[in-house]
């Protein structure tokens, strides 16, 4: 299955309107509908990505579409020299579910790298000139986001960034417990790290931070916009741990497809992070991502989807990790990294499309999948069959050609 006619028109309007920073679309889509997506040419693919951990609820959402309609419908935006009800009752619950305790308070923004913006200048407020940040990290693009994020191409030509950022190894006890001192203003850390591949961090090296930070008086971040509401089967995946951050970035799911993000601070100190006039946003907990936002929330709990990420993550670690051609599948929930065998991840990826199911390779030999939470075994089943045939088949392939 190749773009058709209608694609290719899009496809070079795009090349010829937009800028040209995410390269040349797979495809130009049309609708969606659950777990599935169709193009302009009317060719169905089941979306195995969600938008990068974005679709929730996956694609129309009834529920999900009513609530942003009755909202637009009343008040869309409002600067923030006025509150709204969405916007207060979104703060409420996010308090609630992450586990906040008194005195904890909550920033909003419009995406996860502004909310690492944020949570980088909380960082610089303590005084302190050094943070500390993982190898293989990613927490966005804006200078500072940017600044805490480790790959090269991304940072060099954009060279000098703010100063202060040292990068460790991640799950490296020793190399941390090394770089850390009491002129460490903070951690920055994911606990899966979602663009290196899916690569979770232990529980060990999370226990480290969380020491680490408390005893030289550090912030311990962590970075959870794609690991969070609900991705792992918790609502943050640091829950699962039993640690409680001093500081949660959030974003991609938390809309459920509706552009926002958020910071939870947790503790007394919290409501001083950031004061009057020191950091702010115009679109930030606009009533309308809030009502999108509570609307996901009340879908994951009411249909008790944290359960079921779970259950549908572990059938397919079963029954991904059993194929011929996979060497493991990392990851938790509904975030997972299909370790291949070989460097052929991006060959992969491109078949899929091919054969209409949407996957990422977000490192050479690893396919991520990040679907909608509400996915299921019969919607899965066939790419498992797929993926399945076609390893075989690159196998044999391999074998005839050596």
């Amino acid at each position: 299955m190749t773009g058709g006619p209608l694609v290719e028109q899009g496809l070079e309007r795009y090349q010829n309107a937009v800028m040209g920073t995410f390269g040349r679309p797979q495809r130009v889509l049309a609708r969606g509908e659950g777990s599935y997506v169709w193009d302009a040419d009317g060719n169905r693919y089941l979306d195995l990505l969600g938008g990068i951990a974005v679709n929730a609820l996956g694609h129309a959402d009834p529920e999900w579409v009513a609530a942003i309609a009755a909202q637009a419908g009343t008040l869309a935006h409002a600067s923030n020299f006025f509150a709204t009800e969405p916007q207060i009752a979104l703060a409420e619950r996010l308090l609630d579910i992450s586990g906040a305790p008194e005195g904890s308070r909550v920033f909003f923004a419009n995406s996860g790298t502004e909310a690492n913006e944020a949570a980088f200048k909380m960082a610089r407020r303590t005084g302190r000139t050094r943070i500390l940040a993982l190898e293989k990290s990613f927490h966005g693009r804006s200078t500072g986001a940017l600044a805490l994020t480790h790959k090269a191409a991304y940072r060099e030509p954009f060279a000098p960034l703010a100063p202060g950022v040292e990068f460790v190894p991640p799950n490296d006890v020793a190399a941390l417990t090394a770089a850390m001192g009491d002129d460490v203003s903070a951690v920055f850390i994911e606990p899966i790290q979602g663009e290196a591949g899916v690569v979770p961090l232990t529980h060990e090296f999370l226990q480290a931070v969380r020491d680490l930070t408390s005893q030289h008086g550090a912030l311990m971040i962590a970075d959870e916009v794609q690991t969070g509401i609900a991705r792992t089967g918790q609502w943050l995946a640091m829950q699962a741990h039993g640690i409680q951050p001093d500081v949660v970035t959030l974003a991609k799911g938390l809309g459920g497809g509706f552009p926002i993000g958020a910071v939870v601070a947790f503790g007394h100190d919290a409501a001083t992070m950031l004061t009057a006039g020191q950091h702010g946003t115009t679109f930030g907990g606009n009533p309308l991502a809030s009502a999108a936002a509570l609307a996901t929330l009340n879908a994951i709990e009411n249909r008790g989807l944290l359960a079921h990420v779970k259950a549908m993550g572990e059938w397919i670690k079963e029954t991904v990790g059993a194929l011929p051609g996979v060497v493991e599948v990392r990851g938790e929930g509904l975030l997972l990294g299909i370790k291949l065998e070989s460097d052929i991840s991006a060959a992969v990826a491109a078949a899929a499309i091919d054969a209409g199911f949407i996957i990422n390779p977000p490192s050479p030999d690893t396919i991520r999948l990040a679907p909608s939470l509400t996915l299921t075994r019969d919607e899965a089943q066939p790419f498992v069959a797929w993926l399945a045939d076609h390893l075989a088949a690159a196998s044999a392939a391999s074998k005839d050609n050596a």
